[in-house]
């Protein structure tokens, strides 16, 4: 049996023998030979088709199904129609930019430039160039607003540590970097304030806008339940009219011993008002009362006599008689941590005479006058410190000393009534913590404040005590009508 690989010898009249005896194929043959052989390469491809692995068969089976899925994906793509869209005949206007019925969404429109408005405080060692160049602007721009303010009147010099500035300005949201500041406004006090502005031309231009205070008297009653002081400031009355309110019965009561609960009391003051309804300052006692028991009223009126002289009366116009303070003192509580005498001195370590009284108090706290009077010396004074000397009358004056500072105004010359804060506690000169040494001298000789007495006042009469009575009319009408009011 032949095989597929076997070529049949062709047969005798295939093959030609030439004149050299040599046998030859003939081209029959040739052609015979070539189809055998081109049919044998066919049955090998055939034969080695039919004998793939499995695994062949199953990897072109895959590459043939992922084909075919991809072809069915894209003729569905194309043969996808559109979706209708149905168009209301009664729409007049069609939907367009030009004409939009909804609102468009632009993007990057979060990032647009932001308005702010801002509140800086002036803290000490500021200056106005500087706080603005903090903020972003370039120091031309700053020293252009500087110009504009001196302008109007107002110099930037002035400016105090604690006071505000108020900001306009534009920035850019996503970095925060300042793009303009838009306005400026600067109250340096209660009546003017100055206004800087950027103009069409991008220059700054400032104006000063002047404001009309307005003067109103309030009155404030209350019946006291623990304290004078605590009861006042729980009243809604202020803290310089409640300190003033003590100063002026200091002479009259004792605060320890006379007022109980149970005790009643009433207060009129004048303040001024901004036109926006703030209270810009309040101002002085027009009228103090004290109900102390049911048989005890002590009342009290403002007065300027013919000479210009301030004081308190009562409504016959007799004078508060005011004896000196032995304790001129905002820490009323301060104690005696030396008393007037031969001592033996905590620095100089030899036995002097004590001629004062000293109070242990916190660094900083007020030191008031201690009478009516005129400031003689101000000044320091070698192991006093800084030191206040204030001439009451012909026989009295006191002394202050180891001062931290004076209050402002507070120099030679200077009339200073009774309860106005001449400087604050200090330990200055030859001293071993903060402290007042306060002194009283009696026609120059220093006397032990604790236990000396003196009194000033005089009562009116003639056209001061008529003028007076008319003046008691009418706070007392006012006193009556805004008690009226505040029990409705």
């Amino acid at each position: 049996m032949s095989s597929f690989f076997e070529v049949t010898t062709p047969v005798n009249d295939e093959w030609l023998e030439d004149n050299t005896g040599r046998r030859r194929i003939s081209g029959q043959g040739v052609m015979l030979f070539l189809y055998s052989v081109i049919v044998s390469f066919a049955l090998i491809l055939v034969v080695s088709k039919n004998f793939e692995t499995p695994e062949q068969i199953l990897a072109e089976e895959q590459l043939a199904e992922e084909g075919k899925r991809v072809n069915e994906e894209k003729i569905a793509a194309n043969n996808m129609t559109l979706p209708e869209v149905y168009v209301d005949e009664n729409v007049t206007e069609i939907e367009s930019f030009d004409n939009p019925t909804v609102e468009w969404t632009v993007q990057g429109e979060e990032n647009q430039p932001e308005v702010k408005d801002e509140v800086l405080i002036v803290e000490k060692g500021d200056h106005f160039i500087g706080i603005l160049q903090r903020l972003g602007m370039e120091y031309n721009e700053a020293s252009q607003i500087t110009s504009a303010l001196k302008k109007v009147g107002y110099d930037v010099r002035s400016l105090q540590a604690g006071q505000k500035i108020n900001i306009t300005k534009t920035v850019d949201v996503p970095f925060g970097e300042l793009l303009s500041v838009d306005k400026i406004v600067i109250e340096p006090s209660a009546s003017v304030k100055y206004i800087v502005t950027r103009n069409e031309d991008e220059k700054y231009v400032a104006e000063a806008e002047q404001q009309e205070l307005k003067n109103e008297n309030k009155t404030i009653s209350g019946t006291i339940r623990n304290s004078l002081a605590a009861t006042m400031r729980n009243a809604g009355v202020p803290q310089s009219v409640v300190s003033n309110f003590a100063n002026i019965f200091t002479y009259k009561v004792n605060f320890r011993s006379d007022i109980k609960a149970g005790d009643t009391f009433r207060v009129m003051y004048d303040r001024k008002m901004a036109p926006d309804g703030r209270v810009v300052k309040n101002g002085n006692i027009l009228y103090a009362e004290l109900n102390l028991g049911r048989r005890n009223k002590i009342t009290l009126y403002r007065y300027k006599d013919a000479s210009g002289n301030v004081d308190y009366y009562d409504e016959k116009g007799m004078a508060l008689k005011r004896a000196l303070v032995r304790k001129p003192l905002e820490f009323s509580s301060a104690r005696v941590s030396s008393h007037f005498g031969w001592r033996r001195h905590p620095i100089l370590k030899q036995r002097i005479l004590h001629s004062g009284v000293d109070y242990a108090a916190p660094m900083g706290s007020r030191i008031y006058a201690s009478g009516d009077g005129v400031i003689q010396r101000a000044q320091w004074a070698q192991g006093y410190g800084r030191y206040v000397v204030i001439r009451h009358n012909s026989e009295y004056s006191t002394g202050y000393a180891h001062m931290s500072g004076f209050a402002r105004g507070i120099k030679p010359g200077v009339r200073v009534k009774q309860g106005q804060v001449i400087g604050y506690v200090g330990s200055t000169g030859r001293s071993t913590g903060p402290h007042l040494h306060f002194e009283i001298m009696k026609n120059g000789k220093k006397v032990d404040p604790l236990k000396i007495k003196a009194a000033t006042g005089a009562n009116l009469a003639g056209a001061d005590l008529r003028k007076f009575k008319q003046e008691v009319s009418r706070i007392v009408a006012m006193v009556e009508k805004d008690s009226k009011l505040a029990s409705k």
